[in-house]
């Protein structure tokens, strides 16, 4: 209910002696005025702030425990003795987890409250983390990092789909970057976590602390208010809304870069402990990466507001070639740190700018689908390239498969430069 305030028609007075009438305070119109109302971008505000604490809260303590765990994962299989082609399986596998989680629990995310979605997905990682506590053999510890990754990636897909589709254009960028933030924020406390703990308590108990981690993201979803997001019944599939939206040169070269970035890095551990370098200190390089993500991911999402989407993830699409060259060509913790800050930069900037370049034009009823089809797109690069990788580290080496790696992310670049706009205005397709 609107209430008005009665016309007060007082003549020959200033401006400021009307401030002075009772009633009128520091009001400037004479006339009907209502009291102050909620327009609708404080009102979109509103429920992002709403939205946006539990989910970060939720994502930085699932992230920081999956971030953990694959690190200590790697090693742990290295430490049964598994050989370079299982230690890649392991790496594929997870990704693979990643493909299907992101398909599935986005797809589903567009027909189904988002709140259930999101509480089964913290549960799921938590079982596959508290699996490995137990310490089993590879083929088993193999198949906990797969759910992990699998509650890992609808996850972020159910959380990326909930804020794109309670945010408009002008500032889509920025709130999906506060949510990309937090999960980089779990990442890197998960680097910085895994080594100290296993130097501390062996791989038993740090597999049962991050087993608890996710408890605590449960906790921050309880209070996740239900969000009413207005969806539309009429769908196309899925592939062809890729292709009638010219969003399929992105998606192809999300996949070839991730390809060539979880190639390398599906060795980067064994590879930093033949330099020497001890846990604790890969755990803080690993987590420089990270860290440089969580300011990339809030300056980029301004900026991509700012000066567009295109710009930002060609940046980091362009960077991601060089990423592997570094890492080839380094021989000390100060060249693999260098590499790592890189990774941050390029990641930040190429996945903000994506996924706020497709939550701007894909329909509001397909968000969860489409953001967790870019996700699993890259996770199938992801399952690729450690086999890739694996394959060829045998004849040439670790640094012989790193320049490889850095081939095909260059090949995944030259595909975004043929990313074209949809055929019409943003969502009509």
């Amino acid at each position: 209910m609107v209430l008005l305030i009665p016309k007060i028609s007082v003549p020959h007075r200033s401006s400021a002696a009307l401030r002075d009438l009772p009633g009128l305070g520091d009001q400037r119109m004479v006339g009907y005025t209502p009291f102050p109302m909620k327009t609708e971008v404080e009102e979109e505000k509103n429920q992002i702030t709403k939205h946006i604490l539990p989910l970060a809260m939720g994502l930085a303590s699932s992230y920081t425990a999956g971030s953990a765990m694959g690190m200590l994962l790697q090693l742990y299989l290295k430490h049964l003795g598994a050989s370079h082609i299982l230690i890649a399986m392991g790496t594929s596998t997870r990704s693979l987890g990643s493909v299907l989680g992101g398909i599935v629990l986005g797809r589903l995310s567009d027909r189904l409250p988002h709140k259930p979605l999101l509480l089964a997905a913290m549960g799921m990682g938590a079982v596959g983390i508290a699996v490995l506590a137990f310490l089993p053999p590879a083929s088993l510890a193999i198949g906990a990092g797969f759910l992990r990754a699998f509650a890992g990636a609808g996850l972020a897909a159910v959380a990326m789909a909930l804020i794109s589709g309670l945010s408009s254009a002008g500032n889509r960028g920025r709130n999906l970057s506060y949510v990309t933030a937090s999960r980089s924020a779990g990442l890197m406390f998960g680097k910085l976590a895994a080594g100290a703990l296993l130097g501390w308590l062996g791989f038993r108990g740090s597999f049962s602390i991050l087993a608890l981690l996710p408890l605590f993201g449960l906790a921050a979803l309880l209070p996740l208010p239900h969000a009413e997001i207005e969806r539309s019944h009429t769908r196309r599939a899925g592939f062809r809304l890729l292709v009638e939206s010219g969003f399929l040169p992105l998606f192809l070269g999300a996949l070839l870069r991730q390809m060539g970035t979880t190639g390398f890095f599906a060795f980067i551990y064994v590879y930093m402990a033949e330099l020497g370098i001890s846990p604790e200190t890969m755990g803080v390089l690993a987590a420089l990466n990270h860290a440089i993500q969580v300011v990339g991911m809030l300056l980029f999402g301004r900026i991509s507001d700012a000066v567009g989407r295109r710009a930002v993830f060609l940046t980091g699409f362009g960077l991601s070639v060089l990423v592997p060259l570094v890492f080839a060509i380094s021989r000390d913790p100060f060249g693999i740190g260098l590499g790592f800050a890189l990774l941050g930069i390029a990641f930040s900037s190429l996945y903000i700018g994506s996924t706020a370049h497709l939550g701007d034009r894909v329909p509001i009823e397909r968000q969860g689908e489409i953001l967790g089809l870019f996700d699993s797109s890259r996770a199938l690069g992801g399952m690729l390239g450690p086999l890739l990788s694996g394959i060829l580290a045998e004849p040439f080496g670790l640094r012989g498969a790193f320049l490889a790696m850095a081939g095909v992310s260059a090949l995944g670049f030259t595909s975004v430069l043929f990313c074209r706009g949809p055929r019409g205005a943003a969502r009509s397709v």
